[in-house]
């Protein structure tokens, strides 16, 4: 890793008045001339999670991909085979996803390592493009900075909707819903946890190019993913913002990483479990785990009590209110899955009407929330919000790719 220095204040909030901290701008001009004209869309990353998610376009909303970039040959070729994109559309190389986004393309849609989301985000917004992107969207401060700087450029031109699931999910609106009107009284302590199983073993294969190898292993990967806290385990600390409505003021905490020698698991440099405390405005403290040591036992949680009760939400399970304003919202709900289509589907429809949408800053606070936490962890200490914010450090990856 190597620093430089790019200082920028945080942002006032600007997402004001929904559930899920979406902003949602007025139209200047609808998609094309008819409301049902097909979008054309391009994919940058054709690993797992690309794969996964780029048939619901097509699927739920009639979209089409017709372009799709990538680092790694042989998933850019099976990727391209899949979706039928001309041979003269596939892009290949280091500077494939500048090529997608200055193509003839409505929209541009993002499932790359974590690191390479705010350059690839600011040059589809550059070329006037719609821009769909995996959460989470940086690795340091100062790509939250640079992706922050985007969603402003994009305001009232594209669409710029970041894919957290939970906040799409009917049931967790409602679960929120509750807690802001003061069915568990005032919040007074959080219980936030991510426990999950190792992503998957070493992808790597022999004789690949080291960098490339990196970034199919990019879970693991300080500074392609972010570590587990930005990478996986934003997931529940976006769902803790929301329920309390802001970001923390500062944080403590530990973590480290086990001895797998010897195992497939053996790869990158990530640690595998965090605790963290964080401190909250109106003194709310959050008590933060996660873990990602076995696959006996996972749970994505955050409870919020209050002396009237507590909102128990978990990511792919039960979400209740119990005490004195009980309520049963849902006992197993399909917020992966699910969250995502419904995602899909507004981002698409945003470009066809023109209502545009545009989540960047709630999603970059949540993100500096999980740096806030890992620079406490890696540091042993407490760390405020504004000393993480005044850092001018700067992740790179080096990857020397050759091709």
């Amino acid at each position: 890793m190597s620093e430089t220095s790019n200082p920028t204040s945080d942002r006032r909030s600007f997402l004001k008045g929904t559930a899920g901290g979406l902003l949602i701008l007025k139209p200047k001009t609808a998609f094309g001339s008819q409301a049902n004209s097909t979008v054309e869309l391009g994919l940058i990353g054709c690993g797992g999670r690309g794969n996964w998610i780029g048939p619901f376009f097509p699927e739920f909303t009639g979209a089409k991909i017709v372009a799709v970039a990538d680092v790694i040959r042989e998933h850019l070729d099976t990727t391209a085979g899949k979706f039928k994109v001309d041979p003269g559309r596939a892009y290949y190389g280091p500077s494939a996803y500048k090529e997608l986004a200055a193509s003839k393309v409505d929209g541009v849609i993002v499932e790359t390592p974590t690191y390479f989301h705010p350059e690839m985000a600011r040059a589809a917004v550059d070329n006037g493009k719609h821009v769909y992107v995996a959460k989470p969207v940086a690795v340091d401060v100062w790509g939250c900075k640079q992706f922050l700087e985007t969603g402003k450029r994009a305001q009232g031109k594209v669409s710029l909707l970041v894919d957290f699931q939970t906040r799409a999910q009917p049931v967790y609106q409602e679960a929120v819903r509750r807690v802001h009107r003061g069915d568990i009284g005032k919040p007074v302590f959080c219980q936030t946890l991510y426990y999950a199983g190792r992503p998957s073993p070493d992808k790597s294969k022999p004789g690949m190019d080291p960098g490339q190898g990196r970034i199919l292993n990019f879970y693991m990967d300080r500074v392609l993913g972010g570590d587990i806290i930005v990478e996986q385990n934003i997931h529940v600390i976006d769902v803790t913002n929301w329920m309390l409505q802001g970001h923390p003021l500062r944080a403590s905490g530990t973590g480290g990483r086990a001895d797998w020698s010897g195992t497939p698991y053996d790869t990158g440099d990530a640690y595998d479990h965090f605790l963290v405390t964080y401190w909250y405005p109106n003194d709310v403290r959050v008590d933060f785990s996660s873990n990602q040591l076995t696959n006996s036992f996972s749970d994505l949680c955050v409870r919020c009590f209050g002396v009237k009760g507590c909102a128990d939400t978990h990511y792919g399970g039960l979400l209740r209110i119990t005490g004195s304003t009980a309520w049963l919202g849902a006992e197993k709900d399909d917020t992966f899955r699910q969250g995502a289509v419904n995602n899909v589907k507004a981002w698409v429809e945003s470009i066809r009407t023109g209502r545009l949408l545009n989540n960047a800053e709630e999603a970059v606070k949540s993100n500096l929330t999980a740096i806030l936490g890992r620079t406490a962890a890696y540091k042993q200490r407490v760390v405020t919000w504004d000393e993480m914010m005044a850092s001018d450090e700067r992740w790179t990856a080096d990857l020397k790719l050759s091709w």
